[in-house]
Formats: C-alpha cells, structure tokens, sequence
C-alpha cells in the first residue's frame, strides 16, 4: 500500500509531525514513523519545501541520500 502526499496525493517520502504546545514541527523519513493524528505524510517535494509558522522552529531529521557514490581518488 502507497501513501499519499497530504497536499498532492503523490507517493510520500516523508512524515511532518508536529506539537503546538513547543511550537515544533519535524521531518522524518516515512519509514522512521507511524503515521498519526498529528503527522501529515509528504511528498519529497513538499517536505523540501516546508516552512513552519513564524515563531516556530523545524527540525529536520531525515537521513540524507546520496545521488553519487563517493569516488575514491589515488
């Protein structure tokens, strides 16, 4: 079963949770997290591109992918 984006129905890559009395929101990886009542699945592009309110701080802790594998130079 796919998850969908809460704001694009796209396949989800990502997980913002968060908690009003911090005034905190944070990313996870989407298998990091079980979905609930206050988490919303995203898409890569949207969790990219969140911001949280003004006075609010975000914490992203997703694991960075690499696009290349590290070349080793002699």
């Amino acid at each position: 079963m796919t998850i969908g984006c809460a704001r694009c129905g796209s396949p989800a890559a990502t997980v913002m949770t968060f908690a009003y009395p911090q005034s905190a929101v944070w990313l996870d990886d989407l298998s990091d997290v079980v979905v609930e009542v206050y988490s919303y699945p995203l898409c890569a592009d949207h969790g990219d591109r969140m911001t949280p309110p003004l006075g609010w701080t975000l914490t992203d802790r997703r694991t960075v992918t690499r696009l290349f594998a590290p070349v080793n130079v002699a």
